[in-house]
């Protein structure tokens, strides 16, 4: 289990291209016609996921408002992500990183303890990146409930 890179405002967002659940593949290039909240999150329909995305689609027109897009990654396929999306009416894309491969390069694939027992998985965290790619704030292991709520807070 090596370490993955930590990654600083100030950095460049590392680069990727997705599966979306909604426009094909996508790629963070594809993204940054607008700044961009690229938010990490472990698993489509849990409570707490559910939760985050249900926040993020009832304050979309604040982070629209503020020429802000939002996406959510995490480890499912796109079939699950449909699934969810179809469930709850979100309303922005989200992208299938089955293999890990972004997380890792965003430094949220980590080891976590969940019960007491050690495992690897998705740190639930956030990444906001402006126009040219630049990474302006990391919110790292955030709590799903009232997450998007400090956000806009943060924003404003």
């Amino acid at each position: 289990m090596g370490e993955n890179p930590k990654l600083s405002v100030g950095d460049e967002a590392p680069q990727f291209e997705l599966d979306s659940d909604t426009e094909g593949t996508v790629s963070l290039t594809d993204l940054l016609d607008e700044k961009l909240i690229l938010y990490f999150y472990p698993k489509d329909d849990t409570p707490g996921c559910t939760t985050q995305a249900c926040d993020f689609r009832d304050n979309l027109d604040d982070f629209d408002a503020d020429g802000y897009h939002i996406v959510g990654i995490s480890p499912d396929g796109v079939d699950s992500h449909e699934a969810f999306r179809d469930k709850y009416d979100l309303n922005f894309p989200l992208l299938a990183d089955p293999d890990h491969e972004v997380a890792k390069a965003y430094g949220v694939y980590r080891e976590k303890t969940t019960f007491g027992n050690k495992h690897m998985g998705i740190v639930r965290s956030t990444f906001i990146i402006d126009e040219e790619g630049v990474i302006q704030d990391i919110q790292d292991n955030v709590r799903a409930t009232g997450h998007v709520e400090r956000l806009l807070r943060d924003l404003d």
